[in-house]
């Protein structure tokens, strides 16, 4: 020891002798009890781990000073009864906590002894979850908890995507609380445990064959483990009888074979061989020189006594929990409590009775003494010793071994911090929580199979999968029951082509649901695959939302949506037909745009233009002849004039447009069929008052109401095709309906057979039609394969064509139903662009003859005017000139304008050089 330790262990001592002095003599002795099955996997090591942790103590001058600490060992013998009263017999004892029990059903019935008796339990190897209730406060659990536990072997099953698993369990408190504690591990990774196989406490080799047979016959093939390390090698030595350690098998095994594997010589092992492939969960206990220290001294001890048995995890808790005691009492003393006992007033013995149980005392510094285990935080051979506010121990983490050869490897780690992973975990811990990035390391699975297995085939019990199968009253060429052994229909057939394709044979038992007199309620046959009245269910089984909430779809075999059907009526033409194909008021604009455009024209061009002059009656005519003679651009006037040429070019654009959507409109009023109820689509469904069509048992009358809002009352339900046409057919005066909303393949065979009703609108839903199984069940999964297989290759399109080969109506095309009139607002746009061209060219026109006219009135003042504009002069009125002169000027040639102003022009300047040439002298 160097000069620095022992100053330390000085100044400790010292530390120690000033708390006792001031506190009181402390007690030279105090008794620690410890229960646990001495001729045990467990026990064994847990046995000298507790002695060494003992010796430790008492030698360590700075835990418990000048305090000897005495252990009261009691075995159990791997009875409940047995450990009960060996239990009792310890609590005579004065024993202040006690390390144990093993057992978690002998920690059940305990517990509530140590609550009265406040003294605390410390258990290094009880790990049902349920012992964490705070019925149990007393109770504190040194190893981790099975709830960690099952969460892991739920992480796995996650990883690997299976969905069900097989729990083989002893029946017991320790088991029953694991696999509970399993069970809802499992639910939040949307897993679940199948079948659960439960083995009865100390059974034999015939009972655990047994129980294993009928797990076998399940479908589930990952079994997980959770027994007692003693008995559980029995259940591999079974199951490899039964050939269930072969190829697509998986067995996870808790942490109980861990311990079995660490306890023994590999060459001790001699079914081995049975375990071959298994994946193994054991404690993590991190590298660190204390533990190797401790590990090395238990060998050597252990060699020394020769126990043949060797030390595995559960030693290494049993070791941390004796110095957790020792710690919590070196508190409990330093703090100035004192050890005292006192009896019970309610425990007293009877007459006659040698219970002894007024022997029993309640520990008066019990409550003191569990706050100071709660507060316990130091690193022992197990890790960090520290208890979490549900009082489990904190960084609960796992080893993930692969059991083969020899022997197991590391595969990865499982904490509650990271899940899965290859990293260590006190890496891990000390970076943020992140449970996204899981990984493992490869497995070799039973079998020596490198593949990832199934981990599902379909169960070996003999029974047939029970498929649900509509018994309708109508479109049976999809589906069609009338009987089990009598089911037919395209999507029976789509359901055996895709069940032949799977890689494992399928019995199949078909079960027709509903008299065949009306249809059967679909979500009620989803429902029953949901509560296991039904395995499946086969049939033209829409894709909604109420049904993946309780049930597992396949992959769609149809494209299928709501679509809406109308009765329609063929139209004979009359004798004004011709006029359909525009409103009144269309036609009235049209004609107005076209005496517009004319007049515009003729404004523009009558200036310069002699195909526009003329007299008053031919120019009129022009006005006419030349508008209405584009639509058929048959008119023979040119236009000379930039604007006038502008305005005509546009006019012709629209022209197009008009006479091209009158030529369709009037073909389509000729040819199409018209609507006997004006519903043209979802839109005006929604806002009329008329009756509805639908399928009955369908999901369509809870989408119409619930989605669209339209009012129950609407609604009529039918069940045949017959019934379609009748409706139809009656219509809403004569107790029919206006329409019928039914999904797009009932609507298509519909039409095959009538041809005097149209499919109006577009589909306003998309869905698929699929087979329901329960929820996460693995043959969802493959038969949704199988269908992509058969689309693939091509086998789903024949197997439609061999169904449905009947002709249709010669056109199904809904764009020539209700073939409606055009009106202005279809042109508006167009209209105004020809408008707005019009005014634009007339305000250009306008501007330039204002300008000229000004012009032409200013040389007209400035030069002498002639005889006839002497006579107009004279005749005018004064100011700026009348209106009716501006109009006059309008109506002039532009080339006689021109010639008037270039004559005016030259007369002026001849009469200024005559004036010049009078006041000249010579």
């Amino acid at each position: 020891m160097g000069a620095a330790q022992l100053v330390a262990w000085f100044l400790a001592l010292a530390a120690a002798a000033g708390a006792v002095s001031a506190a009181g003599a402390r007690p030279s002795e105090v008794a620690v009890g410890a229960l646990f099955t001495y001729d045990s996997t467990i026990g064994r090591a847990a046995r000298l781990a507790v002695e060494l942790a003992v010796d430790d103590v008492n030698a360590d001058g700075t835990v418990l000073a000048g305090t000897k600490l005495s252990l009261k060992s009691h075995d159990t013998n791997c009875s409940a009864f047995l450990g009960t009263v060996e239990a009792l017999q310890l609590m005579k004892e004065n024993v202040v906590a006690v390390i144990g029990p093993q057992s978690s059903g002998i920690g059940h019935v305990i517990s509530h002894v140590a609550n009265e008796l406040h003294v605390p339990l410390l258990s290094f190897a009880a790990t049902d979850p349920t012992l964490s209730a705070l019925e149990y406060p007393y109770f504190l659990r040194m190893t981790i908890s099975d709830y960690f536990q099952m969460n892991a072997v739920a992480s796995i099953v996650d990883y690997y995507q299976w969905k069900r698993v097989t729990a083989i369990y002893v029946d017991d408190d320790y088991g029953r609380g694991g696999v509970s504690a399993l069970g809802d591990a499992l639910a939040s990774k949307r897993a679940m445990i199948s079948y659960k196989a439960a083995i009865p406490p100390n059974s034999n080799s015939d009972v655990i064959s047994d129980v294993l047979f009928r797990a076998n016959m399940m479908e589930s093939r990952v079994m997980v483990v959770h027994v007692n390390p003693d008995t559980g090698m029995r259940i591999f030595s079974a199951a490899h009888k039964l050939q269930m350690m072969a190829t697509g098998y998986v067995w996870i095994v808790t942490d109980w074979l861990a311990a079995v594997l660490d306890s023994s010589a590999s060459r001790d092992l001699k079914d081995m061989s049975h375990i071959q492939g298994l994946i193994v969960l054991r404690q993590h206990t991190p590298e660190s020189d204390v533990k190797n220290k401790f590990i090395s001294k238990w060998n050597t001890v252990a060699r020394n006594r020769s126990v043949t048995s060797g030390l595995n995890s559960y030693g290494f808790y049993a070791y941390d929990s004796v110095w957790t005691v020792a710690r919590a009492i070196d508190q409990f003393l330093n703090s100035g409590q004192q050890i005292n006992f006192s009896t019970d007033p309610r425990l007293h013995d009877s007459n006659g009775s040698t219970l002894r149980l007024s022997t029993l005392k309640i520990f008066d510094g019990g409550e003191q003494m569990l706050q100071q285990l709660v507060l316990t935080n130091f690193t022992g051979v197990t890790g960090p010793v520290q208890f979490g506010s549900d009082r489990n121990l904190v960084r609960p983490v796992y080893d993930i071994l692969n059991v083969g050869g020899s022997g197991s490897h590391l595969i990865g780690y499982w904490s509650n911090h990271s899940g899965l992973s290859v990293a260590a975990p006190e890496i891990l811990y000390q970076k943020p929580p992140n449970t996204s990035a899981q990984q493992l390391y490869n497995v070799v699975w039973p079998g020596d199979s490198t593949t990832t297995p199934r981990g599902w085939v379909f169960r070996n019990n003999g029974q047939a999968l029970r498929v649900g199968v509509p018994n309708k009253a109508s479109f049976k060429d999809l589906v069609s029951g009338r009987g089990p052994d009598n089911v037919t229909g395209y999507c029976i057939d789509v359901f055996n082509a895709a069940i032949k394709l799977l890689p494992y044979p399928v019995p199949v038992q078909f079960v027709t649901i509903g008299d065949g007199t009306k249809n059967p309620s679909y979500i009620g046959i989803v429902r029953m695959v949901a509560a296991n009245t039904l395995d499946a269910a086969v049939g033209d089984f829409a894709i909604v939302r109420n049904g993946t909430a309780i049930s597992e779809y396949t992959q769609p075999y149809v494209e299928a949506g709501l679509v809406i059907v109308a009765p329609v009526k063929q139209i004979t033409p009359s004798a004004w037909a011709f006029l359909k194909p525009f409103t009144l008021e269309m036609w009235c604009v049209t004609g107005a745009l076209f005496i517009l455009v004319g007049i515009v024209v003729w404004l523009l061009e009558h200036r310069i233009n002699e195909d526009f002059r003329g007299s008053p009656r031919r120019q009129v005519i022009t006005i006419f002849w030349f508008s209405f003679s584009t639509m058929f651009y048959s008119h023979r006037e040119n236009t000379v004039t930039a604007l006038g040429r502008f305005v005509v070019i546009i006019w012709l654009f629209v022209v197009l447009i008009i006479t091209s959507s009158y030529t369709a409109s009037l073909t389509s009023i000729l040819t199409v069929q018209q609507l006997d109820t004006g519903i043209t689509g979802l839109d005006s469904l929604i806002s009329s008052s008329l009756p509805i069509g639908y399928q009955n048992g369908k999901f369509t009358k809870k989408y119409l109401i619930q989605e669209l809002n339209i009012p129950e009352s609407r609604l009529v339900a039918l069940n045949t095709i017959q019934e379609y046409a009748d409706a139809l057919n009656r219509g809403p005066k004569y107790g029919g309906v206006a329409v019928i909303v039914d999904e797009k393949p009932y609507i298509d065979i519909f039409l095959s057979y009538y041809c005097n009703f149209r499919i109006v609108g577009q589909q306003f839903t998309r869905e698929g039609w699929g087979f329901a199984f329960q929820r996460d069940s693995p043959l969802a999964a493959d038969m949704s394969t199988a269908i992509l297989q058969l689309s693939e290759s091509g086998q789903l399109q024949r197997i439609h064509d061999e169904w449905f080969t009947r002709p249709g109506c010669a056109s199904d095309d809904d764009s020539q139903v209700g073939a409606t009139r055009l009106g202005v607002g279809s042109f508006s746009g167009l209209f105004l662009m020809c408008a707005l061209t019009c005014i634009f060219a007339l305000v250009v026109f306008f501007i330039r003859i204002c300008w000229q006219y000004k012009k032409y009135s200013s040389s007209e003042a400035a030069g002498e005017p002639s005889a006839a504009d002497a006579d107009a002069i004279q005749r005018r009125p004064s100011g700026l000139g009348s209106f009716k002169e501006l109009l006059q000027f309008v109506d002039k040639k532009e080339e006689e304008i021109r010639r008037t102003m270039k004559r005016r022009s030259t007369d002026k300047d001849n009469q200024a050089a005559g004036s010049s040439d009078a006041l000249s002298p010579y």
